[in-house]
């Protein structure tokens, strides 16, 4: 007799098993010889070792498709055990994966939506750099983040850094409460929702805890080298010239850079200018770097959101 202890804290076990345990359920069935037992984030397991390493087998590949796809069902859990991987597939080409970027919490779809957005994923397939530059609601930084979690998903880098300037728009930093990192994660929170989208809340907590993913204001960049890594500069039309010159120059070996902001939100001082709008001009012509431009046909938002956008313009040239 053997035991063996598998450990699930980077899993959320309610949603891999299902309540009551109704898809461990299906294993127990499968494996009648064996005790398998769910004790808080640990599944132990005891009986012959033959029978625990074909257990093992099976379960390792039930891992792997939650994984991929963050969601299992009671039918995967079924064709996993009888080795019916064809159906599996099936089911992933149906779900046009050749578009997908990422199977997001509770299995979403996450993919491009619009031709801007697709021109960024297949732009990104040529270059190691490239802006996305739009208004409010273009899909830019969800579209960003979306790709570098497939990266890192792929194994195509290490880690992801993603960075915001804190720039005050309207409101006062000095006057929020908490400490540093509380004044400063309300800037950072668009980031934090695009990641929740895509990756189930333990795995995010432990690749933050462990600095796989690292969510930072971009005054922290400063003196680094990002090797190995897929960094996204979000708000860069709040970064000075010479703020966005350091975030470029912080590319290490086999990083990639995603570059987003909207030329038309700019929140710094009258006296400082963008390093977003100066870079359009600045870099344009550097092989291995791209510029994509988000417009209203991308906007995916509520319908509003374009309405308001077209009658800010009329005001604008009206003013």
């Amino acid at each position: 007799m053997g035991e063996k202890i598998i450990n699930l804290d980077q899993i959320d076990s309610v949603d891999l098993f299902g309540l009551n345990e109704e898809k461990l359920k299906i294993l127990r069935k499968a494996f009648p010889k064996l005790k398998i037992v769910l004790r808080g984030d640990k599944l132990i397991i005891v009986g012959k070792d033959e029978e625990i390493e074909d257990f093992e087998k099976k379960i390792d590949r039930i891992f792997e498709h939650y994984g991929n796809y963050n969601k299992i069902t009671k039918d995967n859990i079924e064709d996993i055990i009888a080795d019916n991987t064809d159906s599996l597939d099936l089911e992933v080409e149906g779900d046009d994966s050749s578009h997908v970027l990422v199977h997001g919490r509770s299995g979403m779809l996450i993919k491009a939506r619009t031709p801007n957005q697709k021109k960024m994923v297949d732009s990104f397939k040529k270059n190691d750099m490239i802006f996305a530059i739009g208004p409010a609601g273009t899909g830019k930084t969800y579209t960003a983040v979306a790709i570098a979690v497939r990266a890192l998903k792929n194994k195509e880098v290490k880690r992801i850094i993603l960075a915001r300037p804190a720039v005050e728009a309207g409101e006062n930093l000095g006057f929020l409460p908490g400490d540093l990192k509380d004044k400063l994660d309300p800037y950072l929170q668009p980031l934090y929702d695009a990641l929740r989208d895509m990756i189930p809340a333990q795995k995010l907590e432990s690749f933050i805890e462990d600095g796989t993913i690292e969510i930072a204001p971009l005054a922290f960049m400063r003196g680094r080298t990002l090797d190995n890594a897929f960094a996204i500069l979000d708000e860069a039309q709040n970064a000075t010239e010479n703020q966005l010159k350091m975030f470029l120059t912080r590319m290490g070996k086999s990083a990639k850079f995603i570059i987003t902001g909207d030329i038309t939100q700019i929140d710094l001082p009258f006296n400082q200018k963008s390093g977003l709008v100066a870079s359009i001009d600045i870099l344009k012509d550097i092989e291995g770097i791209n510029f994509i431009f988000l417009d209203d046909r991308d906007i995916i938002r509520h319908p509003l959101v374009n309405r308001i956008i077209d009658a800010y313009k009329d005001w604008g040239k009206k003013e």
